[in-house]
């Protein structure tokens, strides 16, 4: 059985500075190279493919335009951008380039801010290395920020770029989130498929290995109730929080969204027992085993204790040993012996030894 591989926003991006968005000698100074892709909307589903000096100048050419900006948050010039550019306020740029992911969202004046996690349980990640993705929006620019390589984001744009994408800032919003929210949904999935595949499994071959992945399974179930519980609060918040610009509609995506996510949270808690429960019966055979030996090498020792006094008693080299001159002496010990098994054994069958 393969290895617990529960992998999401970790996976598939490999997009680096300079690879969307326009090359680098398009780029104007300052944080440029931190542009991983843009697209201004066009509010009816599709977008196209804007450079970053483009994206300096944009403005709506036609009602329903937005643009879109996906950024490399750990380039140098990002937060001046933000602060310069955008006129952000310090704080909240910090905040849209800091380090400190724990999930929130909150409204400040007319734009949404909010700091979302995607699940990372890459084999080599450990479960709290969590993914996140800053989000800053005023309804018509939506400015996404990560710092490691997030699958998410790419979800959404090849909807646009395939023409039956979100058509405003409050749908794409909502669709960077869902999207986060399915690919929690099929961790979870994979992670309840492994522990189906060790319950249908010999548990007793191998039993550390199994005790191993049940352990990280368990941790795992952990790590997601952490990190996805303040997730459900900020989601939360958007959806009773968010600026005018975000539409009724958008708001009931991200309460159906907040539904699905309570769901997945159960699911961690069934997938967490589950995990107990296996890893308790294979502790409990292996315990069963164990006492089982040491119940049948207790009987043995019983059975031979007086036979090795007896044997013990007659095997002294010291004179006087009965028989020790008599062939037929051996035989006689022999038969005291079996008679001695015998009524060891039926003593033990009376008093339900075995």
């Amino acid at each position: 059985m393969n290895e617990v591989e529960l992998t999401d926003d970790l996976s598939g991006d490999r997009a680096d500075a300079g690879s969307d968005g326009g090359s680098g000698d398009k780029r104007s100074e300052g944080c440029g190279d931190a542009l991983l892709f843009g697209r201004v909307l066009d509010g009816k589903g599709g977008g196209r493919e804007v450079t970053w000096d483009e994206a300096q100048d944009w403005s709506p050419g036609v009602p329903g335009e937005m643009i879109w900006l996906h950024l490399c948050r750990n380039r140098p010039g990002v937060q001046e951008w933000l602060e310069t550019s955008l006129a952000i306020s310090e704080p909240t740029a910090e905040l849209l380039v800091s380090d400190q992911t724990r999930p929130r969202a909150f409204r400040e004046g007319d734009t949404l801010v909010a700091t979302l996690r995607g699940i990372n349980f890459n084999p080599n990640a450990e479960p709290e290395d969590m993914v996140s993705m800053q989000l800053w929006s005023d309804g018509k620019r939506v400015i996404t920020l990560r710092r490691f390589p997030l699958q998410t984001p790419r979800d959404t744009l090849a909807e646009i770029d395939g023409g039956f994408g979100p058509s405003d800032a409050g749908a794409l919003i909502t669709s960077l989130i869902e999207f986060m929210i399915a690919r929690m949904n099929r961790s979870i999935i994979d992670m309840n498929d492994h522990i189906d595949q060790m319950e249908d499994a010999d548990l007793d071959v191998d039993t550390e290995r199994v005790l191993e992945k049940i352990a990280k399974i368990r941790r795992n179930c952990l790590a997601l109730k952490r990190h996805m519980s303040p997730q459900h609060e900020a989601l939360e918040r958007i959806s009773r929080d968010a600026p005018d610009w975000f539409e009724d509609h958008d708001r009931r995506e991200i309460a159906e969204t907040i539904e699905r996510l309570s769901r997945y949270l159960d699911d961690i808690d069934i997938s967490k027992e589950s995990a107990v429960v296996l890893q308790d019966d294979i502790r409990a055979r292996a315990a069963s085993r164990s006492e089982r030996t040491s119940y049948l090498l207790t009987i043995v020792a019983a059975i031979f204790l007086p036979l090795g006094f007896v044997t013990g008693l007659l095997g002294i080299n010291v004179g006087g040993i009965p028989g020790m001159n008599d062939p037929q002496a051996f035989w006689v010990v022999s038969g005291m012996c079996g008679m001695i098994l015998i009524l060891q054994l039926v003593l033990f069958y009376r008093w339900k030894w075995f």
